[in-house]
């Protein structure tokens, strides 16, 4: 917050300089008060829409872009000129790269810690399904034994418990492709530890779906981590139990995702602008928004179609994409 009020503070100081010095070669003086308003008032309008991630550019890149903004003020010593206009246009194209350098780092910073983690959960879940089947004959033995002794009540109860513990692994492998077992996998665990209730609805692996490896990490990773937050804090918030429910299913030539949770009440600015840019989120602050536009521009490339409702503390995405490979 310190850093973001420290940027727009020195871009508010350096655009009344310039723009001021531009407003000389009217025929008429300007007053800077003016100039200061006017200013202001465009530097809060980007403040309310940009999503600052100029920190991912280092100091260095920063420092220097900065610099090279303060030396086009030393042009300004000499007699007004038209000059003067591609002095401003100088200005707003150095912070132009800057802002445009910032997301795209920022973006393939974020995309390569998500891509990591995947890889994580994958040989987590790998691991996992190592287990359980070395653990398989091992209780194909122990039925056994107990059906031979005549304690059919005693092995149905066993089998009931074997069957519960395999199936928050089979909910989510399968099927499924490595990088989404171990997303569906990791994500399920998530929500099961913060006591969140869950449902994988699948007619058919989400695998299907024809993204990359690195597009299904941005794409699912950001929608079901955005879901289970949301209802973390819904429950926070009023002490019950949360619900998720994913779908997917493939209906007339188009494949239907649908995920619906709980989450804590949504402001009409918010819901207006959803999906579409970055920096807002269905959650409390503190979250940066990158995710939900992330899965627009995913689902986009794909000529897909993102719907969805919030209702009664219920938010529903819908998301179709053409089943064309």
């Amino acid at each position: 917050m310190k850093q973001a009020l420290t940027y727009w503070g020195m871009i508010t100081a350096l655009g009344i300089i310039h723009l001021q010095s531009l407003l000389t070669l009217l025929p008429w003086k300007i007053p800077i008060y003016l100039t200061s308003i006017l200013v202001i008032a465009i530097n809060y309008y980007f403040y309310k829409r940009i999503l600052l991630q100029i920190s991912s550019l280092g100091l260095k890149r920063n420092s220097l872009i900065f610099i090279l903004q303060l030396i086009l003020l030393l042009f300004y010593i000499s007699d007004p000129s038209y000059l003067y206009i591609l002095f401003n246009l100088f200005f707003i194209g150095f912070e132009w790269i800057r802002l445009d350098l910032g997301r795209r780092l920022g973006s393939y910073t974020s995309q390569l810690k998500q891509f990591e983690e995947q890889i994580v959960h994958f040989n987590e879940t790998f691991l996992i399904v190592r287990s359980e089947r070395h653990d398989f004959l091992k209780h194909i033995s122990a039925l056994h034994f107990l059906l031979e002794e005549g304690k059919d009540k005693e092995a149905k109860v066993y089998l009931d418990d074997l069957v519960e513990s395999y199936e928050e692994t089979n909910l989510s492998i399968k099927g499924e492709s490595g990088i989404v077992a171990g997303m569906l996998n990791q994500m399920y665990r998530r929500a099961k530890a913060s006591n969140i209730s869950v449902v994988y609805d699948l007619d058919l692996p989400i695998s299907t779906l024809p993204f990359t490896n690195k597009e299904f990490v941005g794409f699912l990773g950001n929608l079901l981590l955005n879901s289970i937050e949301a209802c973390e804090e819904w429950q926070n918030h009023h002490k019950k139990q949360g619900l998720i429910t994913l779908q997917f299913y493939k209906r007339g030539g188009l494949y239907l995702l649908t995920i619906t949770n709980q989450c804590l009440p949504i402001s009409s600015e918010v819901l207006d602008h959803l999906f579409e840019q970055y920096g807002l989120t269905t959650k409390s602050d503190g979250h940066e928004g990158l995710g939900t536009k992330q899965i627009h521009d995913i689902v986009k490339r794909y000529q897909g179609f993102i719907d969805f409702v919030y209702k009664d503390e219920e938010f529903t995405i819908k998301i179709k994409i053409p089943a064309i490979r």
